[in-house]
């Protein structure tokens, strides 16, 4: 079986489930760049020193567009991206088989009249052939299924960043530094870093005490600082600057809390599965794509409204509260991301329902997680 993954460019996020389906097929899957990575996702750790050998480059797909065109019409299975449509009209007329890979679509309360002309030229006309939704978190089958498309087609799926095993994870939870709490990303107004700070407000005015350590490029410092010494919290929360990612999950590794507290322009949020896979005891918020299809709430981390800063502070505080609690979910968290969100999985997974389309056979075959319906 020959699968190709187009896509804009290939990062550290793609690599693991690549490396999933190479290790299966062989020379017989490829992945296909059609831009350049920019240069500020470089920066934060996106890029690499070079590509695996399964990788054809921009350079060279810009360079080539016929030959490149009749790899993506040759291949058994073509999943999508990120990538120009020029690339698979030919695929779509002659009905071979596509697997849409999407976030959500929708971000930021945009209106659905403005998304009216690019789904009628891209998908409704297809909408009866042999094209499949790869939904990378619920909110992009939601998303199609308003524009009445990839109904009973659309399976969950999403990022799948390397897993770390560890020998004892009991070991690991029972040493992280106690009380620490972590947030990562671009402090951007829509991750609302803010939200940080009027917890740690809150957790001082109540008597704890805690840590909150902030990674990630803070445009503008002094102003994020002058935020955490008027709300008196500059012993508790301290920003790290950047780093590359495995100096992040370094942190999360120490770390006995995360906070994802994006909102509903966080597509989905590979942070989410890194932490947990970290054994965090997470609180996400439940606008961005990862937190539903990853958070059992309750049981492998706490979700809350996206917003809504009084239950994001109750969910943290009774996690300082209750050592059970906390530690508990930090092992389910890490379980979760061993046992089914994960590379191996993932590829396995869709490999099995690729053979039950071809097939002609019950395409439900997961009840949950990878490949099961969206």
């Amino acid at each position: 079986m020959k699968i190709v993954f187009l896509s804009n460019y290939f990062n550290h996020h793609q690599k693991p489930f690549s490396d999933a389906m190479y290790k299966r097929l062989g020379g017989d899957y490829l992945f296909i760049e059609t831009s350049e990575m920019k240069e500020f996702r470089k920066k934060l750790g996106y890029g690499m020193d070079s590509l695996p050998d399964y990788v054809i480059p921009a350079a060279i797909t810009n360079a080539s567009f016929e030959k490149i065109k009749k790899i993506i019409n040759d291949a058994d299975v073509l999943i999508t991206g990120a990538a120009p449509e020029k690339y698979i009209e030919e695929r779509k007329k002659q009905k071979k088989l596509i697997f849409r890979y999407s976030e959500k679509v929708l971000k930021n309360g945009k209106e659905p009249l403005k998304y009216i002309p690019r789904f009628i030229k891209y998908h409704w006309i297809n909408r009866f052939k042999k094209i499949y939704l790869l939904s990378a978190g619920e909110f992009a089958a939601k998303d199609y299924r308003s524009f009445a498309l990839f109904r009973k087609k659309a399976f969950k799926w999403g990022y799948f960043p390397a897993i770390k095993e560890y020998e004892d994870i009991d070991a690991l939870i029972s040493q992280k530094e106690k009380n620490s709490i972590l947030w990562a990303g671009r402090f951007l107004t829509w991750k609302h870093p803010e939200a940080c700070v009027e917890v740690a407000k809150r957790l001082k005015q109540d008597g704890y005490e805690f840590s909150i350590d902030m990674i990630g490029t803070v445009k503008n410092p002094d102003g994020f600082m002058a935020l955490v010494c008027r709300n008196g919290v500059q012993d508790n929360v301290r920003t790290l600057g950047a780093m590359p990612p495995d100096k992040v999950r370094e942190h999360m590794e120490k770390s006995e809390i995360y906070l994802f507290t994006s909102g509903e322009k966080e597509g989905w949020g590979a942070v989410l599965n890194e932490a947990m896979g970290s054994a965090c005891a997470v609180v996400a918020s439940d606008a961005a794509g990862a937190t539903s299809y990853l958070i059992d709430n309750g049981q492998n981390g706490f979700s809350y409204k996206s917003g809504d800063v009084d239950e994001l502070y109750e969910k943290v505080k009774q996690l300082l509260d209750n050592e059970s609690v906390r530690k508990s979910m930090s092992k389910n968290a890490y379980e979760t991301m061993k046992a089914k969100w994960n590379a191996e999985e993932a590829a396995e997974r869709l490999l099995t329902v690729v053979d039950a389309i071809m097939n002609k056979t019950s395409k439900d075959i997961y009840k949950d997680g990878p490949c099961s319906r969206a």
